[in-house]
């Protein structure tokens, strides 16, 4: 019974340290977002919801990404396309496209 209970307890030891790392590797995420040029633009043009990025492609080309709720349902795709600096923000519901211009350095 003894060893039982020592099992039970490393594994409630290890849940906060997984938490924890989850954590962490959330918020660097949020750091590399926001490093990207088209960052800033992406959140003037959508919703003040809080959304989750997630890269489809990320070539030599262009960047997509999907913003997806806290419901895990995708809201966003933002395509920009690196060589020109273009931004395109499509709102995924039937809006369609809300945002398609070139941006510019600050």
């Amino acid at each position: 019974m003894g060893t039982e209970v020592v099992q039970e307890n490393s594994k409630q030891n290890d849940q906060p340290e997984k938490d924890a790392q989850n954590q962490s590797k959330e918020s660097i995420n949020q750091e590399e977002w926001s490093s990207l040029p088209e960052y800033d633009t992406i959140i003037q043009q959508i919703d003040k919801e809080d959304y989750n990025f997630k890269t489809v492609t990320d070539n030599e080309g262009k960047r997509i990404l999907l913003l997806i709720d806290q419901g895990g349902v995708e809201q966003y795709k933002t395509i920009y396309i690196k060589n020109t600096s273009r931004l395109k923000i499509i709102k995924i519901d039937g809006e369609g496209q809300i945002f398609n211009e070139v941006l510019t350095s600050k």
